[in-house]
């Protein structure tokens, strides 16, 4: 497959015209390695039989149709891992993709993944946080699409001919989440002095407690895009927004993880508290610090929740030295939280824009607005004529810059920000060896 995609063009399809590119007897034969490979190794796999069955065919079918955009459909309905969520089974996957976070073109792709589905998780979607959508993975092996920031596998960014009706699962890799949390957090512990109480730093030490605590706060975070008092389509990438509203709805169902975090501490689940400190440290520390400038809406989540916490006197950033109210930290976080929920429920009564302003007042009493903007002017400095998302071409690529905070931060962190690229459970042990 690495031999393939330097032939393919964004689309995926093979332009036989272009420099470099094969013979078409030569990308078939180099197609039917594909194959071979992926018949040798699906009798390990027996409970993916029909979907390697289906996968076989839409390759060779991609070959003998001359290369163009590739229509892997009918395999995408056939693999089926959410039907058969066991502790350690393991799926060989390939498609035609881009990866989210990684590879903007749609190449030929190969991830054998490990299942995440230990049986006290299973036990809480069963009983308390319904998602039979949902996949914990880990990486066992991967092309090069994945040797990136992708830490998840979507159906939605497969090459398809028309879109399903539905998904029917969805698949976000816990391991990575958790090596590349513990190397940030780590760092930034150091950089900034951070005094830690013994079962976070041992927690930061282990990557086992790490990937079970990013399981669950992935579980209830998916689930409540679609729950709660929501005033729009859950599904938010399909709408032209600002992004502090892309940037909002990550930070309610992060929260959102975080406060059923809080109720299952109190009930005696082990898991839970790892959550709390996942969500605290992963988006003041990395989010903030992570990608460029442009729209970006995570960074932003993050760097609202920082604010409020130091407004409220949970987080101090003085002598140099950072200092946090553990004590605090999870009645106020949870305060946000439900300025955020209650953003939602009045915005269910509002007109879109009206919504749109509501939320920019939200954000801009935490965080500075860049001088430039023309939201921070307020509705007279737009042409109100206009329809909403033509207004969204007033918002300025970064409308809430880095504090001095952030930026020095950023500096510091950058290098070790950059090296989680492609990271895994065992990446330390690989360069350690």
């Amino acid at each position: 497959m690495e031999t393939i995609r330097p032939w393919q063009s964004k689309d995926g399809s093979i332009d036989f015209e272009a420099d470099g590119a094969p013979t078409p007897s030569r990308a078939r034969a180099a197609v039917e390695k594909v194959v071979q490979a992926v018949e040798e190794l699906a009798p390990l796999l027996p409970h993916d039989a029909a979907y390697h069955r289906a996968l076989v065919a839409d390759l060779r079918r991609w070959a003998e149709d001359g290369f163009e955009v590739p229509d892997f459909l009918d395999s995408l309905l056939a693999f089926q891992p959410a039907a058969r969520r066991v502790d350690g089974l393991q799926h060989l996957v390939v498609f035609p993709m881009y990866t989210q976070n990684g590879n903007p073109d749609r190449n030929l792709e190969a991830v054998v993944v490990r299942v995440v589905w230990p049986e006290w998780l299973a036990e809480l979607e069963r009983t308390r946080y319904d998602n039979p959508l949902y996949l914990g993975l880990a990486f066992e092996d991967f092309t090069s699409g994945y040797d990136t920031n992708s830490a998840v596998l979507f159906p939605e960014t497969i090459a398809v001919r028309e879109v399903p009706e539905r998904f029917s699962w969805g698949g976000i890799f816990c391991d990575r989440e958790a090596a590349r949390f513990r190397r940030v957090s780590q760092a930034a512990v150091r950089t900034l002095r951070l005094e830690l109480p013994e079962d976070v730093r041992g927690m930061l030490d282990d990557q086992r407690r790490c990937e079970e605590a990013f399981a669950l706060w992935d579980m209830v975070h998916d689930r409540t895009h679609s729950h709660g008092d929501l005033p729009f389509d859950p599904f938010m990438i399909k709408q032209r927004q600002p992004f502090w509203m892309y940037g909002l709805e990550e930070l309610r169902c992060d929260l959102t993880a975080f406060k059923e975090a809080v109720k299952l501490e109190a009930e005696g689940v082990a898991q839970a508290r790892d959550v709390q400190y996942a969500v605290i440290f992963d988006r003041m520390f990395r989010f903030p610090v992570t990608g460029d400038r442009v729209r970006n809406y995570d960074g932003l989540g993050g760097q609202l929740l920082f604010a409020y916490l130091h407004q409220h006197d949970v987080v101090r950033w003085t002598d140099n030295t950072l200092h946090i109210d553990w004590d605090r930290a999870p009645q106020v976080t949870n305060q946000l939280c439900g300025e955020i929920e209650k953003l939602y429920r009045d915005g269910i009564d509002r007109p879109k824009l009206v919504h749109w302003f509501k939320a920019y007042e939200l954000v801009s009493s935490y965080l500075s607005p860049h001088p430039g903007s023309v939201w921070a002017k307020g509705p007279d400095a737009l042409d109100l004529s206009r329809p909403p998302r033509k207004l969204v071409d007033e918002v300025l690529p970064d409308e809430f810059p880095l504090s001095m905070f952030y930026e020095a931060l950023a500096k510091k962190l950058r290098d070790v920000v950059a090296s989680t690229k492609g990271i895994t459970a065992d990446s330390d042990l690989r360069e350690a060896a």
